[in-house]
């Protein structure tokens, strides 16, 4: 009895109408034409001569897709040199890379140390501008270079790949005015920029990780304790600039630092170069570059939800016990 409804099984199975897969096709003409994008506006950073080792070594064969076993046992062969096929595809272009993950996490609990800044800057004493959650830092290192504005460039990523092939493009640019960190900014904002020499006139979260589920809301980056931290150490005339394409998100991030109303101004109250709608949302972007994730975002139709403050008075903090 067994045998036969295991066999009426297989027929079925093989009798079933073939999985169509058009709308896979979609996707990936979707993901194409956004990596086009991207490159298109960063072009000027030259970044594809920096891509080093993108194929394969020859020295190894090249295996069908299906012998994951015999690729497993090339790539970890105590013997082989560091440029086996894994190392060159990870310091290559293409990076495989969990994009959630979890700061709650035990590995991401201890705070980072800060660096020796005159060994990671030119000049220690410019004004830092840290963008937080900086993802591949194709938006900072284009800054670092194309900015007018005299100023150093800090890049805080929880994805230690992601900050490994950043700063290795950052040394082969020759850069000193930008530096990535693998840390969690959750915990390791307040003792990072704190010790700086200089002032901290910018902060950036751009397009943060939105964790939809209300019950993994405690994981998003933005949370009372980093409010506070930027809220203390910005200077004064310095700036936060929130932005998602998730409006949960940037309403969010958004109350947040309305709830500082004491310290802050909508910058747009300031700088009349900035407009907004009717809802108080920037109109352009005004850093002069999109994130990548802006530029995915919008080659979908999704809309960007900025909003930029200005710090005019200084930061009191509340010891009140309620």
């Amino acid at each position: 009895m067994a045998w036969t409804a295991a066999a009426s099984l297989c027929c079925r199975l093989v009798r079933a109408a073939p999985v169509r897969r058009r709308a896979r096709r979609r996707t990936l003409c979707s993901a194409a034409r956004s990596t086009d994008a991207v490159d298109r506006e960063y072009a000027d950073l030259n970044l594809r001569p920096l891509y080093p080792n993108v194929r394969p070594n020859p020295t190894y064969p090249i295996l069908p897709v299906f012998n994951l076993r015999l690729l497993f046992e090339i790539a970890y062969q105590p013997d082989h040199p560091p440029t086996n096929w894994f190392w060159c595809m990870q310091r290559g272009h293409h990076l495989r890379i969990r994009q959630h993950v979890n700061p709650l996490s035990a590995l991401f609990v201890e705070p980072t140390e800060p660096p020796e800044w005159t060994e990671v800057f030119e000049d220690p004493l410019l004004p830092l501008m840290v963008d937080i959650g900086c993802g591949s830092g194709r938006f900072l290192v284009w800054l670092a270079k194309n900015s007018g504005e005299r100023r150093n460039y800090l890049g805080l990523e929880i994805r230690q790949k992601l900050v490994e092939r950043t700063q290795f493009w950052v040394t082969e640019l020759g850069l000193r005015n930008v530096y990535f960190m693998f840390a969690n900014a959750t915990v390791s904002f307040e003792q990072i920029v704190s010790s700086y020499p200089g002032p901290l006139s910018l902060v950036s979260i751009l397009c943060p990780d939105p964790h939809f589920k209300k019950r993994h809301h405690k994981r998003r980056v933005l949370q009372t304790p980093l409010v506070d931290s930027i809220t203390k150490n910005l200077c004064l005339g310095g700036r936060v600039l929130v932005q998602s394409d998730v409006l949960d998100v940037a309403t969010d991030m958004r109350e947040r630092f309305d709830g500082y109303s004491d310290v802050f101004e909508h910058a747009d109250r300031i700088d009349k170069d900035l407009q907004c709608d009717n809802e108080g949302w920037l109109l352009d972007n005004p850093m002069g570059i999109r994130t990548e994730r802006e530029i995915h975002a919008e080659l979908e139709g999704a809309t960007i939800y900025r909003r930029m403050y200005q710090k005019t008075r200084c930061f009191l903090p509340d010891y009140s016990i309620s």
